[in-house]
This record gives structure tokens, sequence and C-alpha cells, in this order.
């Protein structure tokens, strides 16, 4: 027979579950408050006169590439279709000037790689201004 007295156990508290917590709330709130600094950023956006400024006059550069993949710089057909010839010739039309815009207009059913491979001559001369020239399918008159 066991005659000692039983003693009431010590109540214990499980910290394991309140660390969890609590490591969850501070992990959220680190990354919800490093969110917050994105809306203190400063934004100057451009501002637009009612009177557009007068642009030289420039003949502009326009690269055609018809169907057959040949190109034509300004109106007028180059020898042959190699990337060194349109090179040549845009150095000709162009001079040292790159800040003029270039207008690329290709036939619908050329080669992928004939406008592709003009882009590249023009971005390898230091061109950044190119233009894709589209037609609009919708008939005129109507929005």
């Amino acid at each position: 027979m066991n005659l000692r007295a039983r003693r009431p156990e010590d109540p214990e508290i499980n910290l394991v579950s309140l660390i969890d917590v609590v490591l969850m709330m501070v992990v959220f709130f680190m990354l919800s408050s490093s969110l917050v600094n994105e809306g203190r950023m400063r934004i100057h956006l451009p501002q637009a006169s009612s009177v557009p400024t007068e642009r030289p006059k420039l003949e502009p550069l326009v690269i055609t590439v018809t169907q057959q993949g040949s190109y034509l710089v300004n109106g007028r057909e180059l020898l042959n279709t190699s990337p060194d010839t349109l090179r040549a010739a845009l150095l000709q039309q162009a001079g040292a000037d790159r800040s003029m815009r270039v207008t690329l207009r290709a036939d619908a059913r050329t080669t992928h790689q004939s406008v592709v491979t003009a882009m590249d001559v023009l971005a390898r001369l230091g061109f950044a201004e190119i233009n894709i020239a589209t037609i609009n399918s919708e008939p005129a008159g109507q929005p």
C-alpha cells in the first residue's frame, strides 16, 4: 500500500507553440514593412507643353525588307542581302548621326530572319530609335 501523499502536479506552459506563433508574426511584419518603403518613392513626371517643338527636317531613314528578303534603303535597292552591304548603305545614308529615327518596313510574307538581321545591323551601328511600320487593317473612316 502506498502511504505517501500524492503531490499535485505543477502546471506547465507549453512554450513551443507560443514561439512558433511569435516567429510567424515577426516574419509577417518584416515582409510587410519592407513593401511600405516603395510607396515613399518620389516620381517626377515630365510635363508636356501645348505647343509642339519643331524638329529639324531631316530625310528619314527607311529600310524596306521585300518578300524575297532583299533590302531597300530610302528606296534604293541594295546589290545583295548581306548584312555588310546593309551596314555600308546605312553608314552612307546616316553618316555619323545615330540619333535619327529609323523606320523598318517589312512585307508580311518576308522571312523573320531578314527582319531580325536588319534590326541587328541597326543595333550594332548604335541606332536607338527604331520604328516598325505597320498597316492598319481597318478600313478608313472606321474607328
